[in-house]
């Protein structure tokens, strides 16, 4: 075993940050802005953890997205801060549920329901290209899918995108647009 040495730090000035590029433009190449799944560990929660403790790690965390995997670590769907509100709650225990004993499986959405980018279109993508597939898709997040390994690669998070911009990025809920255009038709 190796003696390692323990140094003052009075004479230290500054933390090290991870170097992000200033010059960023909505032009910028899409990978500058990616979370690779290669290079970054996913956030993931267990498809049977109860959403009273899911909603309180990811407050704590400030996570908004997780990965929802089974018992057998296999990819089944995403669970977001929005598909945990207190309104969407109520619903289900409006139908039976005790809030008690609610479960990341009956909120989250499923990967039959997901959309995601192919990695071959982002990597000649600039970031201009994903914030408009964003706000088309009225989502907050976008996945990235690797096709020929047939795994999910990485993520686009709008917040993310904003803030490496200084950009404010506003994106409408399709689906909360469609509600209201179908309830004055």
């Amino acid at each position: 075993m190796k003696k390692l040495h323990l140094y003052k730090t009075e004479n230290i000035d500054d933390l090290a940050y991870p170097e992000e590029k200033h010059d960023v433009s909505i032009e910028s190449p899409a990978l500058d802005f990616f979370t690779d799944f290669n290079n970054v560990m996913p956030l993931v929660t267990l498809s049977s953890t109860l959403i009273t403790n899911l909603q309180e790690l990811m407050v704590k965390a400030h996570v908004k997205l997780k990965f929802v995997i089974d018992e057998n670590e296999s990819f089944i769907g995403v669970i977001s801060t929005s598909d945990i509100i207190a309104r969407k709650i109520v619903l289900k225990v409006s139908e039976g549920y005790k809030r008690e004993e609610l479960k990341v499986f009956d909120l989250m959405k499923p990967k039959n329901e997901l959309i995601a980018l192919d990695i071959n279109e982002v990597e000649n993508a600039q970031i201009g290209d994903i914030i408009d597939a964003l706000k088309e898709s009225g989502q907050q997040h976008c996945l990235v899918l690797d096709r020929a390994t047939h795994k999910i690669r990485g993520i686009f998070s709008a917040s993310d995108i904003s803030r490496k911009l200084q950009l404010s990025i506003y994106i409408q809920d399709s689906s909360s647009f469609y509600k209201v255009f179908s309830a004055t038709s």
